[in-house]
């Protein structure tokens, strides 16, 4: 067994669980990292559960973190999530500086725990709206890791791992594949429909949906409404 160590990020959703795939593939010892922050699609909590035992991580964290208390989000709000489709804005479900805030937790576990590499699923293609998916963000906050730490300032850098960075939907559906990984374990929906089905119409179903289907790959996901 490898004596390394990653910190991986585990929404619940299709990228977070493939990003931890590929920490695995890679060579590293897993611990995986959940933030319960008090989002609307609780459910997705249930689901990094079954992907953090799926992929054997060593430990698995749920970490509470109430954003409700900060709102300004659909997510954490009492906000309508938008069902129209995607569009080109940064949408009402972008959650005030979220990864920002997830990542440096990772990184005060990584230290504590020795790891240097940490693993989160950000995907600039399908949601370059986002700011906090952006590859420049994820360059900025490795730069920040450095010089906020004591390993960083003794020479000991972290790596912030973002392996699905450039890739679109389909082709993350279609690393999964590759991996052997059961797709149908995660979580995507932003506001899930009665019976613990996906709504179908929200940003991040119409964005599921759209990956299985150019990838030619059956969606394992029940919907209330078709995309």
């Amino acid at each position: 067994m490898t004596d390394s160590v990653a910190v991986a990020l585990i929404s619940g959703g299709l990228d977070s669980m493939i990003s931890a795939a590929r920490a695995r593939e890679e060579g590293h010892r897993l611990l995986a990292l959940s933030i319960d922050y008090n989002q609307r699609h609780q459910v997705e909590l249930a689901a990094a559960r079954r992907i953090a035992q799926a992929l054997g991580a060593e430990r698995h964290v749920v970490l509470p973190l109430d954003l409700r208390a900060f709102g300004g989000s659909a997510l954490t709000a009492e906000i309508d999530v938008p069902k129209e489709g995607v569009g080109d804005d940064i949408p009402v479900t972008y959650v005030p500086a979220r990864n920002t805030i997830f990542l440096s937790l990772a990184l005060g576990w990584a230290e504590a725990m020795g790891a240097r590499d940490i693993y989160i699923g950000v995907n600039a293609l399908d949601y370059s709206g986002y700011p906090d998916c952006r590859p420049e963000f994820i360059a900025g906050f490795e730069k920040l890791a450095e010089l906020a730490t004591k390993a960083g300032v003794e020479g000991e850098p972290f790596r912030i791992r973002a392996p699905l960075q450039d890739m679109t939907k389909a082709d993350i559906v279609r690393e999964g594949m590759r991996l052997g990984l059961d797709l149908g374990m995660s979580w995507s929906c932003y506001d899930p429909a009665p019976g613990g089905v996906h709504c179908g119409l929200c940003d991040s179903c119409r964005l599921r949906s759209k990956g299985f289907e150019e990838a030619g790959v059956p969606d394992p996901t029940g919907y209330a409404t078709a995309p």
